[in-house]
């Protein structure tokens, strides 16, 4: 009893530590750019608001809305990765390998290179509906064959679909070169130019998602010990599967109709947080939130400053820091077979 208590306030205090991470990562996300801020102009945007100050105007309509969006996007692809890996039970899964962020990003090129939708309001329901078709062509080719879905199977085709809505997007984009310029920044994932009522077209989606993933997580405990074993517990895999596959396509189609593809995060960070909380969702889902949001709110700051006066896409600079990773996890599972 004493260890579960200890256990309890130890894995409470990382998340109020993340919590207090999280304040000064964003603090950072809009104090630091191409322009400092000042704490003055930060203070008093936020208690005795200007309309004539140049700086306090960026603080409002820019910096805070930038750092708005990473947090909740950052927080949205790292617990769509979580659920992902426990259901699949493949270390490896996450939106970006098995296709989801390809299949919303070809739906939305598509809507905005040939159809010429530019309503934030349609564009989230197209990159649902793509995400939706990705998720659902995984899982059907991933479970062909006699021995059905395996952790293997469903990365092969998660590559393959990934790989084939890349193919579509580059040729939407070769037939439509007027287009390209216009998704181009989006289509390496960013965060720069996004405005507040962009995330608020899509914000009520995500917390739906937020608050359904942790309802689900004793469910996703059971699921990731395998399927005979769950059953065997008297839990409706079938059922919970679905609730986690549309949880996951409103979290990554979400986050893809608001800044793009952003590769690696929903890989990266549930280990981390499974490396501090273990194994049990009821924790691992918050941590991962807590990661997510920070991971992206630093790689935003640095993006900033790469090449000065212009701005990498985050997408690039999660990139950088996820392949390493990702190979090592590759790596580590070869080895271990």
């Amino acid at each position: 009893m004493n260890n579960r208590r200890n256990s309890f306030i130890l894995k409470a205090a990382g998340l109020l530590f993340g919590l207090v991470l999280l304040l000064c990562c964003f603090i950072a996300s809009v104090r630091f750019g191409f322009t400092t801020v000042k704490w003055s102009d930060l203070t008093a945007a936020l208690t005795d608001y200007d309309e004539s100050s140049m700086e306090q105007v960026v603080i409002l309509t820019t910096r805070v809305p930038r750092a708005l969006i990473a947090a909740s996007i950052g927080a949205s692809l790292a617990m769509a990765g979580a659920i992902m890996q426990a259901v699949t039970r493949n270390p490896l899964a996450s939106p970006s390998v098995m296709g989801i962020n390809a299949g919303a990003s070809a739906g939305i090129v598509a809507a905005i290179t040939i159809f010429k939708v530019t309503q934030m309001s349609m564009l989230v329901w197209i990159s649902f509906g793509g995400a939706a078709f990705a998720t659902a062509a995984v899982y059907t080719l991933g479970s062909l064959g006699r021995d059905g879905l395996s952790p293997l199977k469903i990365i092969m085709a998660g590559s393959a679909m990934t790989a084939l809505f890349a193919s579509f997007t580059q040729g939407m984009l070769v037939h439509n070169e007027s287009g390209l310029q216009d998704v181009m920044f989006w289509l390496a994932g960013s965060i720069a130019g996004r405005d507040l009522q962009t995330l608020l077209a899509v914000l009520p989606y995500m917390g739906a998602g937020w608050l359904a993933a942790l309802l689900l997580s004793r469910h996703l405990n059971v699921i990731a010990m395998g399927d005979e074993a769950a059953k065997g517990l008297g839990q409706r895999t079938g059922l919970i599967k679905l609730a986690a596959g549309i949880i996951v396509v409103v979290l990554a189609g979400g986050a893809v109709s608001v800044t793009g593809p952003i590769g690696l995060i929903g890989i990266v960070i549930p280990h981390i947080a499974r490396y501090v909380c273990g194994q049990d969702y009821r924790w691992l889902l918050p941590y991962s939130a807590l990661f997510g949001a920070v991971l992206l709110l630093l790689a935003d700051v640095v993006a900033r400053f790469v090449i000065l006066p212009e701005e990498v896409p985050v997408g690039i600079m999660t990139a950088a820091v996820g392949a390493p990773f990702f190979i090592y996890i590759a790596r580590k599972e070869l080895m271990a077979k």
